[in-house]
Order: C-alpha cells, then structure tokens, then sequence
C-alpha cells in the first residue's frame, strides 16, 4: 500500500507539473491575445497581433516547458550557481563576478534602444506571467533543491547571451597555455604544439618566454582558471553549414543547411517554435533565455550559422604599484583600479565576500585566483591579470541584431542587419527566395598595431600602449561572399578567408577536415535534393583519420590482440560506424600514442589540465618522423616514433581488453562512444543521473561531417572514456523554394521536465539523422492567452 501510495502521489505531482496547453487563460502584460497551438512534437506556433506579445508568448512557452533552464540560464550569467548547488560551484561563481558577466549586462541594457527594449520587456513578461499565474508544481529541479524561481529581467537575457559569446570563444584559454609552455619550451616547439594553419607559417611573435623571464613571471599560469572558468572554446566543437543555389539543387531554389555543434544538453539547448505576428511568420531554433529565433526561416530568407573563432580576447599583465597596491601601472602612469566587494550566498555555508576589481582593460581575472602562485606572493602579488573582450563592452547590438534577421525580407537586409552583430562572431549563410545566397561573417574584431609583437596570442604587458587594441575592423570589411559562380558556399570552423586577406582576424582555425568533406560531397553530383543534404549532414566518413590510419597500420606490437585487431583494420576506411571495432581501436591508439610523445615535454600538470587531443601537432610530428618529440625524455633510452606507434597500440589493447574483452571483433564503437547529453546539475548525482540526463550510442568522430567530440579524458565521475558531449544540438535543412519542406531537429525534446514525454522524444531521431517538418504540422493543442481585464472570448 505504501508503495501503491506513493507512486500515485508521484503520478499526481508529475500530471499536476505538466503544463497546461488547452483552454483560455487571462494574463497581466499582454496587449492582445495570443494563441499557442502546439503539434505532436510539442512544437508551439504562437500567433500574436504585434512582435511584442509574440515575444511575450515565447517567454510563456520558454517558461511553460524550460523553467528549470532558464533557472540556469539565470544563475550562470549572475555568479549564483553556489547559492543553489553548494560550495563545488563556489569558484565558478568567484570566476563569473570578476568576470563581470552581469555588470556587463547591465550597461547593455542602459545601452538598448527600440525595438529590442520592447522584446525584451515583453519576453520577461511572459516568463513572469507563468510563473506567477500559471505554475501549479514546481518542476522536480526546484522542489529536490529548495529553490523557488524568481522574476526574470531583461538583464538576464542579456547575461545569457554574453555566456554564449562565451562558451564559443576560448582565446583565453590559448593565451594562458602557451604561457605555461612557455616556462619550459622555447617559441620554435610551442609552436610546434600548437601549428599554424595547414599551409601557414607560425605568426611572428617576440621572444615570450624571455619577455616572461624578464618579468619574473612564473609561466604557470591560470590553472585555477582553467579549473573553475565555464568551459569555453573547446578544441573539436564547431559547426557545419553550406548552402546551394538554385542551379545546384533539385527543387528549384536554393537549399540550405546548418548543425551548430555545441555542448549537449537535457534539455537540449535549443527550443523549437514558429512566431507569427502581422507582416511576419517565423520559425526555427530558440534558445530559453533570449527573445529571438536565432536560427531558422521567415517567409523571405533563411539562415545558418557556424562559430568564426577570431581572436576577441586578450589578457593583459597588470603591474601593481609595490608601494600602494590599489593602483596599476598605465602608459601614462599609475592608476587607481575600479574596486568593489560582491557577496556570493552558498548553499549550506556561510556567505562569501569577494573583491572585484577592473583595469583599463577590462575585469581583473586574477582576482578569482586565475593567477594564484604566478604573479608573485599571494599576499603580494606583482602582477594582476585582466580581460579585455569585446562581449563585454556596453553594446546590445547583438539581440538587436537578432531581431533584425528574424524580420528580413531579402539577402540585402539581412546583411545590413548583421552590421549591429557584436560576439560571438559567426559565419553566417543566407539564401532569399530571389534565389541569392550569401555569406557575411558578422562580429566585432579588435584592430592591432604593427607594432604589438604579441599579437594577441599570449598576455601582454598592459603598460605598454603598443599592446592595446587599435579600434575595430569597420563591419563591411570582414569576410563576406555573395552569389558566386560556382553555386555554392559552406564553412566548417576552417580559415573564412584567402591568405591575401589585409586583415587579421585570429589563428585558432578549426582543421579543415569537415569543411574539405563538404566539398567532396557537393562535388559529388550536379545537384542535389534535401535528401542528399540529410546525407551529408549522417555522413561519418573522417579524414583525419585517414590522415594517420597508415601509421597505424604500420604498427607491430608484440601483444596477444594485435592480430586480430589488425584484423579489423583491413577493410576500415576512416568510417567511424557505431558499429564497428575499427574507430574504437584508432582513437584509442591516437589516445595513448599523444601521451607518449607529449607528456614529458608538457609536464604532468600541462597535461592533465590542457583539455587538448594535440592532433594536429601529433600529425605534422609522425610526418616528419620528429625523434625530439618522440623521445621519452623521462627515460635513459631514446626511443623513435616508430617504437611508440607500436607501444601506444599495445597500450590501446591493454585498455580496450580490460574494458571490452577479449575478443577484438566483439568490440564497437557506439558502446564507449555514447553521446551524452548532461542536465545540471542532476548528471552529479549518482542514483539521479539516470532519471535526468540522456544518452544514446552514435557514430562519427570529432573531425566528421555528422561530428561528436570525442572526449579523451576519463569522465570524473563514471571514469568512461571516449564519451561525446559536445555535437549537432541542432539540424536544419531550409528549402527556400518550398518552405513546407524544411525540416528541423534538436538532440532531446522540446520539455524541461524528465517525466514528460517529449523530453526525449527526439533522441532516437536525432542520432539516426531523421527529422520534423519546420512548417506544416496539424495542431494538437491549442492555447488562448487573454490580456488580464479583456475580453474572455472563445476557447478552443
């Protein structure tokens, strides 16, 4: 009885959670009525008299089915995660106020004009109308950790979309690691870890580790930083997006498709919804927290994006005055830094003060022990360390420019909407229904001096004026291509732009494995149909791996599996099949053959902490046959690259036979490579986890058209490897000259809540690559929202 009772009180909770989608309900903030009808997938199309109770209704649905996310969302962008998840959160909220994220939001808001004041005002509404009139139960996140959720502000919307700009832009990260190289490497071999683009030479810098040397700064930099900063800038993550003029396509106009691959989720990033107001039908991928749908498709254009990666983020060395440690050195002598005390309330412990301070150049990261150890005595350090980033600065022109692109009505406005566009910077595909197509990459980029020596690539000395940005690259005069002859354009992360290019935009290009896939397979046939373009979009064959599998198979351990595991390797031509043992073995060998070249010469602590694969660097070192770098130097012997190719196989086996049998042939890909998408902060919590977070067995690899990072580090919590949690969050195929023909598809489902059924509804789909109609679906529920006094009108 017991049980039978508490499972109805379960089931009772669960239905009394759900939200309500059918009838009429009358809402405080609403101009007119809106109606939300919803189809089978949990799609809304929310129909409103004006772009400000659209938005309102996309608050209300964003809230309805994503409470908990924008909870978050929220708490992310403020530095609150410790009040709700404990001490383990505390130095990532340190991180986030020095950071600065939602002082920055502040000033944007101050900044924000007409229209976006109005979305935003009215989105918040929405949000807010949910929750104080139409939240029956708590969802299950609230209730188990205490937590009620409190109003939303536009400065929330725009935190979240400076975090954003955040987690696709990891600058930083590569400044701080070539600093710590750079305590035991001369340039010539950082150089070498980190390789130019293919075809390019490495940047000319000064002399860092002797400039570091002089400084008496101790190359260890940032390891608390790397430790408790939100994950940023990933090696591996990027996206896929071309698009194809009419006279490459089957349907008479022109196609476009878009799989921004970022960090999975459960839910998922992305929340699908269709906006109509007067003049204006919308639909596409929303994302809880902002007003916009930043991907998709209105009545004239569509669009895609993929992540440009230019350099955005510098640090800068900030000298202290020895003698009156609140000021800092500057060109023009010593300055007071901006200082003041933030408190952070923590979940189950006292509440803690912290100091944050900002420079001329932007918020002083040392100040939540980014530099702990480095710059000097901890109670006297010599140096402070600071930011500047342009998603910082006080302009809200991206969300306006968001807005911009939803309202479009051909190639032409788009690109003149991308002019406001801030961070992060995208390369952004267009296609109209005139049958143009169109690429701009939309950002601000800081200019540098001829005489900065840096270049951005390293933290700078911050006295010195040489070293500050120089203005911004005017908006026309970034990469951007219109209508081309060929009849086609795409991007994958790879260098946008010809090496004659007068400007520089950064050097952290993503390898251009996918984006040379992409070509291969647009060259494939003449034209091509929206099933092709679902092709492309499954396709798993890696040329990358392609790139090393002759190394591989040059290999000869004296190992008992080594025979039956070149076995499998016979027939595999680089297709990482879920299925099959053979990509398994490779990124295994790949795995332990980097530890054995790099260890040594990064030091135990690079390594552990780097997040790196070294792939391109481990390539061009077994091309060359670089016996420096394949040398163990922790051992007497000298041992050549051949003899750790064999080694690392042999170490492969060893894992692969502890983890997956005896059998070389029993072993598949899918079984350790699982896409994992994580719910915070549930996927910590043992016995919650598998109630919370989603997981399904996939193909493909870190460098393939249908990409999933392959994770090389031992999750901490479970110890598995190979792991992929950062992918296609979202796949779109437009088609411009039909749009009932677009289809779409994000990696969960479109609810927040893990009891419902559409929180995994789309898994299954998504990993087979299949699809939902973006337009044309029958209504399944239907939802009226009446302004609060009004008039009640018909219910459906």
């Amino acid at each position: 009885m017991l049980l039978l009772g508490t499972g109805l009180l379960a089931a009772g909770y669960a239905w009394w959670t759900l939200p309500r989608t059918e009838g009429s309900v009358a809402l405080p903030g609403l101009r007119a009525e809106v109606l939300i009808e919803r189809d089978a997938q949990g799609i809304p199309t929310i129909r409103a008299g004006s772009a400000e109770d659209a938005a309102f209704g996309l608050g209300f649905v964003h809230a309805q089915d994503r409470l908990w996310q924008l909870e978050t969302h929220r708490r992310i962008g403020a530095g609150e995660l410790a009040e709700a998840f404990g001490p383990p959160a505390l130095g990532t909220d340190r991180f986030l106020r020095a950071l600065g994220v939602r002082r920055a939001a502040e000033a944007q808001w101050a900044a924000t004009g007409e229209p976006a004041r109005r979305a935003l005002e009215a989105y918040a509404a929405g949000i807010n109308a949910f929750v104080s009139r139409e939240l029956r139960a708590r969802p299950p996140e609230f209730v188990l950790l205490g937590l009620q959720p409190p109003a939303w502000t536009p400065q929330d919307s725009l935190a979240w979309a400076t975090m954003m700009a955040w987690d696709l832009g990891g600058n930083w990260r590569s400044e701080l690691q070539r600093m710590r190289l750079a305590l035991t490497l001369p340039v010539a071999r950082i150089d070498e870890l980190l390789p130019p683009y293919p075809g390019e030479a490495p940047r000319v810098t000064a002399d860092y580790p002797s400039l570091y040397r002089s400084l008496a700064v101790d190359g260890r930099l940032g390891a608390q930083a790397l430790r408790d900063a939100p994950a940023s800038g990933l090696e591996g993550i990027g996206s896929n997006n071309w698009v194809l003029a009419a006279s490459r396509t089957t349907t008479g106009g022109p196609l476009l498709a878009n799989d921004p691959h970022l960090k999975l989720s459960a839910p998922a990033l992305w929340y699908l919804a269709r906006l109509e107001w007067p003049g204006n039908r919308v639909a596409g991928a929303t994302m809880p927290g902002l007003p916009a749908v930043v991907l998709g498709q209105n009545e004239h254009v569509a669009w895609g994006y993929t992540n440009t990666g230019p350099d955005v983020q510098d640090l800068y060395l900030e000298q202290i005055d020895p003698g009156e440690p609140a000021r800092y050195r500057t060109p023009d002598g010593w300055a007071a830094f901006e200082t003041h005390e933030e408190t952070i309330r923590v979940r189950g412990a006292a509440p803690v003060t912290v100091r944050v301070r900002r420079t001329r150049h932007g918020p002083v990261l040392s100040d939540a022990g980014v530099g702990e150890g480095m710059t000097g005595p901890s109670g006297r350090p010599t140096y402070a360390l600071a930011l500047r980033w342009t998603a910082l600065d006080a302009d809200p022109g991206t969300l306006e420019a968001g807005l911009g692109f939803m309202q479009a009505r051909s190639l032409d406005e788009f690109v003149a909407a991308s002019a406001r566009y801030v961070a992060p910077m995208q390369n952004m595909l267009v296609a109209d229904r005139a049958g143009r197509i169109g690429f701009v990459a939309a950002g601000r980029v800081p200019l540098r001096r001829p005489d900065n020596d840096l270049w951005g690539q390293v933290p700078a000395p911050g006295w010195e004026a040489r070293y500050d940005w120089d203005g911004f690259l005017p908006a026309a005069a970034t990469p951007r291509e219109f209508d081309p002859a060929r009849g086609w354009i795409a991007t994958a992360n790879q260098r946008i732009h010809a090496p004659d290019y007068p400007h520089y935009l950064g050097s952290d290009w993503a390898a251009p494995y996918r984006m040379q896939r992409i070509e291969q397979l647009i060259a494939a046939r003449p034209r091509h149909s929206l099933d092709d373009l679902r092709a492309m979009q499954s396709d798993e064959l890696s040329l990358a791996t392609q790139r090393l599998l002759p190394f591989l198979r040059r290999a000869a351990p004296e190992h008992a599996l080594a025979a039956a595991a070149m076995r499998t390797l016979q027939d595999f031509d680089g297709t990482m099949a879920r299925g099959r043992a053979a990509p398994l073995i490779f990124w295994a060998w790949v795995r332990h053959l980097a530890r054995r070249v790099f260890a040594d010469e990064l030091g135990a602590a690079n390594w552990a902490e780097s997040g790196r694969s070294w792939r391109s660097a481990l390539e061009r070192v077994l091309e060359r046959d670089d016996a420096w770098w394949c040398d163990d130097k922790s051992t007497p012997a000298v041992e050549a690259c051949a003899q750790q190719i064999d080694a690392a196989l042999a170490d492969a086996l060893d894992e692969l036979r502890a983890s997956r049998g005896d059998d070389p042939a029993a072993w598949a890909w899918g079984r350790a490579h699982v896409a994992r998408s994580e719910h915070r902060p549930f996927s910590r919590v043992g016995w919650l986890a598998p109630w919370f977070e989603l997981r399904t067995p996939v193909g493909g690899d870190t460098y393939t058209i249908n990409a999933s990072r392959v994770d090389l580090k031992p999750d901490p919590r479970t110890g598995e490897l190979y792991l992929d949690e950062h992918g296609p969050s979202l796949r779109a195929i437009y088609d411009l000259a039909d749009p009932s023909r677009s289809r779409v598809m994000q990696s969960s489902g479109q609810s927040g809540l893990f009891f419902a059924p559409d929180y995994r509804r789309f898994v299954a789909p998504w990993a087979a690559v299949q699809d939902v109609p973006l337009w044309a679906a029958p209504t399944v529920h239907s939802l009226r929202l009446r302004p609060e006094g009004g008039p009640v009108g018909s219910d459906r």
